[in-house]
């Protein structure tokens, strides 16, 4: 059976809580094999039998149901988040400066694409390749004049984000 990565939108952020055994136990219910969680942000390795986005679908209802409210799910191969993890978005890096990769559920529209490069600054720069967005910038998530919400508008469709680090560690532990 593949393995695979769940990158989970809005687990432990925004007043949901969700305990890494709970959610554990919410995957192995639906019959998984080799489930663990890592890091307390919504990231979920196991494995399973069946197509990626209609695994997606299937842990997206079970997890509306079980802890009610709606939870984007983004699936990715050990071997996509190392090409994910390999892709250079930038021709350089930029001192002081994080980057952040948001998961999609499918390719952006080159409209979306212009709109999210719109949002760019000085110190906030965006990069598209597949099905995700590379976002460096010299401020935190939580100090950027850029939401998640107002990316997710641009882009229209849902996205979860990661600081790279943690992709560079999920990769790195499940490859």
């Amino acid at each position: 059976m593949p393995r695979y990565v769940a990158l989970l939108r809005a687990i432990n952020v925004g007043g949901h809580t969700v305990e890494m055994k709970r959610l554990q136990r919410l995957f192995e219910a639906l019959g998984f094999d080799d489930v663990t969680t890592f890091i307390a942000s919504g990231n979920v390795v196991f494995r399973a039998s069946g197509a990626p986005r209609s695994l997606e679908q299937k842990i997206a209802a079970h997890l509306e149901r079980s802890l009610g409210y709606a939870v984007a799910t983004f699936l990715r191969t050990p071997g996509e988040l190392a090409a994910i993890v390999g892709h250079r978005a930038f021709a350089a890096p930029a001192p002081g400066s994080t980057l952040y990769i948001g998961f999609l559920a499918a390719k952006p529209t080159a409209a979306s694409a212009r709109q999210v490069q719109a949002l760019a600054t000085d110190i906030e720069t965006f990069g598209i390749h597949d099905r995700e967005l590379y976002w460096r910038s010299t401020r935190t998530i939580g100090t950027s004049t850029v939401s998640g919400a107002r990316l997710e508008k641009a882009l229209s469709q849902p996205t979860t984000l990661r600081k790279s680090t943690t992709v560079e560690k999920l990769a790195e532990k499940f490859a």
